[in-house]
């Protein structure tokens, strides 16, 4: 495919689970694609793999919770491949099951705030002349959850976190719009290490999201979640922003 051909991406959170995904769609789709991860170690096998694959990827170390980190990454960005069309923003910290009387803000708030909510703030800034300058081709796409439309009984900071930052999406879509950018929010269920080892810590927990979705099973992190953020990257999504997909299998259909 030749879909992004010319273009240039971004992906958070890249070493693994849905960032890996997104950024092996993206870059099968013709993209240049920077592999940005917390740890090289982590991130520098999916660059790697997606170069002996016939595509162009690059590791760029990077903390989504330091503002400096973000703007060097988008400084190198541009340094060795000239533009910046697509930012993804996925890095997150999770979080453990708590009720709100037993929330603890160093346990359970700031990890997540940090990640998403500063990392959406970090990204969009240090991205946003380059999304303009790309106009019509200026894609930010930030990794939500369907529990920032629906909340959690057993999550609820994350929750909140994540309705933060369908806020700032929404808001950024109305802000970029008269530039031709798009800002829109991917809502995925998909595998990733996070959900394995939930899945280890709990053994009826894949059983009930599976009997819970009407397709019957977990997503794929390509397949599933990045062909949808493919999609919003590309040309075929000019008309939509500020949006909220939900990718779950139709385990949530509140929208």
């Amino acid at each position: 495919m030749s879909a992004l051909a010319g273009r240039v991406a971004i992906v958070t959170g890249a070493g693994q689970g849905v960032g890996e995904g997104i950024a092996r769609r993206l870059a099968n789709a013709g993209a240049a694609v920077v592999v940005a991860a917390r740890r090289a170690k982590t991130g520098e096998p999916v660059a790697s793999s997606i170069r002996d694959g016939g595509g162009v990827a690059e590791c760029i170390a990077t903390d989504v919770t330091s503002r400096a980190s973000v703007q060097q990454t988008v400084a190198a960005t541009i340094e060795r491949f000239g533009a910046l069309h697509i930012m993804v923003h996925n890095a997150f910290t999770g979080t453990v099951p708590h009720r709100l009387e037993d929330v603890d803000i160093a346990q359970h708030w700031t990890p997540m705030s940090r990640t998403g909510v500063w990392g959406v703030l970090h990204t969009g800034q240090a991205a946003a002349p380059h999304l303009r300058q790309a106009g019509a081709r200026g894609r930010f796409i930030v990794l939500t959850s369907p529990s920032a439309v629906e909340g959690s009984a057993n999550i609820p900071l994350y929750s909140a976190v994540k309705a933060a930052e369908r806020a700032i999406v929404k808001s950024l879509a109305r802000e970029w719009g008269p530039d031709g950018v798009t800002a829109n929010c991917l809502a995925p269920v998909a595998a990733s290490p996070a959900l394995t080892n939930a899945f280890a810590q709990t053994p009826t927990l894949r059983q009930a999201m599976e009997a819970r979705t009407p397709l019957g099973r977990i997503g794929d992190p390509e397949r599933d979640i990045g062909s949808v953020a493919l999609f919003l990257a590309g040309d075929d999504a000019g008309f939509v922003t500020g949006q909220t997909i939900v990718c779950d299998g139709g385990a949530f259909l509140g929208l």
